[in-house]
């Protein structure tokens, strides 16, 4: 190790310091107020402890409140906080695991006597905020397997004991201090306890070690933390608006799904529900032929051998369901992904390059055996279906499918008002198919595709699945969460397991170039992240319910149901509400059911044959106009998909 290392800063300059010094002594060489504002630092991108040391030539960036990765810092510091002030008020609880996604909350799992109160969570608080105000320094220790075992012993911290055994024999042992408290850890922390800002205790549930249920049952605590009061009130707020949001309140509330113990992770899609998933698969199917997708339809279960040869037994055996077949030593997998499908399909002919590119769409349901704990409405589920496919071309090819994926994706995000979408790539992960050099050009493609589209591509290192690396398409929703939607994936692994080949322009035999692509994902996942972007407020052509007609009196409703009927037939999907509600209550329902139109029927509208549509928005209705014009004009925003219906 060389005595001198030369680190890069953001801006391009460089400093010389000793090697092993640490990111806190970049932050002072480049000024004492950026040092007093460290949170962490990026060593070659990779987030760190202020207290790492650094000892190649590297770049590093210094983390602050301003970074949006410093606030990881805050709660993860904060999450030693809650450790620390749980051990104060209850000396016999044992300290589990953290979290390792600091981005919004923090947690830990406690072996503790009783459950958590609500008191309990409140005392616990203010022993947080009692110990913020000490403002004690965090540390950072190496400590060899013997010391590390000897400190948690003296401790009585049996679950750390067991924990320090999944640590590899090669792997370096840190433990973070403050105060009296210690734990295992690698980072990064905050300086002192004075940069956790504010604190806020959200919930406490029960766990198992190691989320195994013959093990010890624990005791898990939420909580979250910014660099201020102020930071940490509108984050509540945020939190507020997404319980009004949350998909499956306003699922049920506009009548979409049921969700039900019976059937863990497997919705019951009612009748609006079913309205708004075939409207999604009819927009996507609409565009297959502008882009050249045919659809094709595979089998829901499959002898395991296909799966061995796609290499999903091996890397994805316990997340599919698995059951005997009626003949001897037979076992079949219930379809958990389209790919091997479409692989074996591939080999069922002759293929030419003249064929090429191949790319086939299947809406099918898929089944994977997701832990309950998992589970989360209709956003992880063991039942689903995507908007798949999958393309096989000639290498030289590839640039140009993913332009027209690209554009595919941008069409389809246009009609559904989702924007502000961020590309990345995902890199090679450490367990991976293929050889490493083939995911390097993999990966240099995908980049260069993200920037020839006119995105910045950001990288999000080792995130890739075991086959292929990846562009995801993320955004954040309008409470700022982030999500990703669509991806696109070059796979290193499946043509060459398969023997998939194609008669070339030569006349040799050569394998194709294979990639996965879906847009919106998982249907059931996108839907629940659609409901809580829009609260349920869809876009015209997407609403279950288009129109609500309303007659005044009982007279009037004859006409109501001629015009549903009119309706009806011009595909716009409407309902009369003759309820012997007043108009008033039957008009604020229409709102809260988020339906886009209401349609008032009384006498001037049956003698002129007239309607005067209410927009759910607008507070008066528009002017009067024909039953005819109407239609029409409904219908005409139902074909070109726009967002309201009367533009």
């Amino acid at each position: 190790m060389s005595d001198a290392i030369t680190v890069t800063l953001p801006d391009g300059k460089q400093l010389e310091l000793a090697a092993g010094a640490t990111v806190l002594d970049v932050a002072a060489e480049i000024g004492p107020g950026l040092a007093k504002a460290a949170l962490a630092g990026k060593i070659d991108g990779q987030i760190v402890d202020l207290r790492a040391p650094i000892l190649a030539d590297a770049a590093v960036a210094i983390v602050t409140t301003k970074d949006e990765t410093g606030g990881g810092g805050i709660r993860h510091s904060a999450e030693h906080v809650m450790a620390d002030a749980v051990k104060r008020l209850f000396p016999n609880a044992q300290v589990d695991a953290g979290r390792t996604d600091h981005s919004e909350k923090f947690q830990y799992d406690f072996l503790v006597d009783e459950p958590f109160t609500p008191e309990d969570l409140e005392k616990i608080e203010k022993e947080m905020n009692k110990i913020l105000s000490e403002g004690a320094d965090f540390t950072r220790e190496v400590l060899s397997r013997a010391e590390a075992r000897a400190l948690f012993s003296s401790m009585g911290e049996e679950l750390k004991l067991s924990r320090l055994g999944d640590i590899p024999e090669d792997a370096e042992i840190t433990v973070f201090r403050h105060g009296e408290f210690a734990d295992l850890c690698r980072g990064p922390h905050v300086q002192s306890t004075k940069q956790i800002g504010a604190v806020k205790l959200l919930e406490s549930s029960g766990t198992y070690f190691r989320g195994d249920e013959s093990g010890p049952k624990l005791q898990r605590i939420y909580g979250t933390a910014f660099e201020s009061k102020k930071a940490l009130k509108s984050h509540l707020a945020r939190l507020e608006e997404a319980k009004k949001r949350d998909h499956r309140r306003v699922g049920a509330d506009l009548g979409l799904f049921h969700l039900d113990p019976l059937a863990p992770g497997s919705p019951f899609y009612l009748p609006k529900g079913m309205t708004l998933y075939n409207e999604l698969i009819r927009f996507v199917q609409d565009l297959y032929p502008k882009y050249g997708y045919n659809e094709v339809m595979t089998p829901q279960l499959f002898r395991s051998d296909l799966f061995k040869t796609s290499g999903h037994y091996d890397k994805f055996h316990d997340d599919m369901y698995w059951f005997e077949g009626s003949d001897e030593g037979e076992e079949l997998g219930v379809k958990a992904m389209n790919c091997p499908g479409h692989c074996h399909l591939f080999t069922t002919g002759l293929r030419s390059y003249r064929d090429l590119p191949i790319r086939w769409a299947e809406f099918s349901r898929l089944h994977r055996n997701e832990r309950s704990g998992t589970l989360n409405g209709i956003t992880r589920v063991r039942t689903f279906a995507q908007d798949d496919a999958h393309i096989y071309c000639e290498p030289e090819q590839v640039p140009e499918e993913i332009d027209s994926f690209f554009q595919m994706t941008a069409e389809i995000y246009d009609k559904l008002d989702v924007d502000g979408v961020e590309m990345a790539v995902s890199t090679r992960p450490d367990q991976f198919l293929g050889d490493p050099a083939d995911w390097d050009v993999a990966e240099k493609a995908l980049i260069d595709a993200v920037e020839r589209a006119g995105f910045h591509c950001h990288i999000k290192e080792k995130d890739a699945a075991f086959y292929a690396p990846k562009v995801e398409a993320d955004f954040k929703d309008v409470l700022g969460r982030a999500w990703t939607l669509a991806t696109i994936q070059i796979d290193m692994a499946m043509p060459g397991r398969f023997g998939l080949k194609y008669v070339g322009r030569d006349g040799g035999l050569h394998q194709p170039a294979m990639l996965h692509r879906a847009i919106l994902g998982s249907l059931e996942r996108f839907i629940g992240i659609y409901i809580e972007h829009t609260g349920g407020d869809f876009p015209f052509w997407l609403s279950p319910v288009q129109v609500v007609i309303l007659p005044i009196a009982d007279r009037h409703a004859p006409r109501a149901h001629e015009l549903k009927a009119a309706l009806g037939a011009k595909g716009v999907r409407a309902e009369v509400d003759d309820r012997s509600e007043t108009l008033g209550f039957r008009i604020r329902e229409g709102q809260t059911q988020k339906i886009p139109l209401t349609l008032v029927i009384g006498d001037e509208e049956v003698e002129r044959g007239t309607v005067s549509p209410r927009l759910r928005k607008s507070k008066q209705a528009n002017d009067a106009m024909s039953v005819e014009a109407l239609v029409e004009a409904l219908a005409l925003a139902n074909a070109e998909r726009r967002k309201a219906p009367l533009d």
